[in-house]
């Protein structure tokens, strides 16, 4: 319960995250263009993983990930040494950050698996706070990643983009984000999502997942309120009057086994 607390204040405290020196492009001031530059990152080989050990219904067969370790960690040792600058476009960051975030949060979960959530990995702190991720010569942790750089991209669709190895999750995509199609899958994504069995759409009495609470203030910045973003994508629209609840978030690890 401690935890869960923590992790709901923590979703407000974005200000004390830190890109680390890296130029973190927003989408508020750069526009989605369409780039004909040079790939900057390969993500093949995340792609490769995910269509082996993801399931159609997000599911992930973390110990088929475990026995691919050697080529988890080559690519994410590659992603390491991908240091983004100005030069990428908004859309290349997308990509490689929602990735680094993915590919790390299965890792952290294979190097202390089995555990029966992602708040089981250590009893003396929060697994979001460990800075375990290397881009170039700094060490990033889980918050890092979401809360200091991909959230200060004004891009809310990030929110179900990235897992966090739970069941109420957003599930993992059997797909790599790259720049080509970053824009597209953060829609599908989003979609499926929003008219998932992770909330319960209707017209007077919609419960939803505790991610529109958690990050209001994200999805506000680009719509009037939660009900008109959610209805972008909803196959049942909210009526604009109805009343919000919320479905206990569920931190059970999303394992097939």
């Amino acid at each position: 319960m401690k935890t869960l607390i923590y992790l709901i204040l923590l979703s407000t405290a974005t200000a004390c995250f830190s890109s680390k020196g890296i130029d973190v492009k927003s989408v508020s001031n750069q526009t989605y263009e369409k780039s004909k530059d040079a790939i900057k990152v390969d993500h093949r080989a995340w792609d490769d993983l995910l269509k082996k050990h993801v399931k159609p219904n997000g599911l992930v067969d973390y110990k088929g990930f475990i026995n691919d370790s050697v080529a988890l960690n080559q690519y994410i040792n590659y992603l390491s040494q991908q240091v983004p600058d100005k030069t990428w476009s908004v859309k290349e960051q997308l990509a490689y950050f929602i990735n680094v975030y993915n590919a790390n949060t299965i890792k952290l979960i294979g190097d202390n698996y089995p555990v029966p959530s992602i708040k089981d990995v250590s009893a003396t702190i929060s697994p979001f706070l460990k800075q375990f991720i290397k881009i170039g010569d700094k060490s990033y942790s889980l918050a890092d990643i979401e809360k200091g750089i991909l959230q200060k991209m004004n891009e809310p669709r990030i929110h179900f983009a990235i897992n966090c190895a739970s069941i109420s999750c957003p599930k993992l995509l059997q797909t790599a984000f790259t720049a080509k199609n970053v824009d597209e899958l953060m829609d599908i994504a989003a979609s499926e999502f929003i008219n998932s069995d992770k909330n319960k759409l209707s017209a007077n009495n919609p419960k939803l997942s505790e991610i529109f609470k958690w990050y209001k203030s994200d999805f506000l910045q680009i719509s009037p309120s939660i009900i008109d973003y959610i209805n972008q994508y909803a196959d049942v629209q909210i009526n604009a009057n109805a009343e919000l609840n919320y479905i206990q978030y569920n931190w059970d690890l999303n394992d097939t086994n």
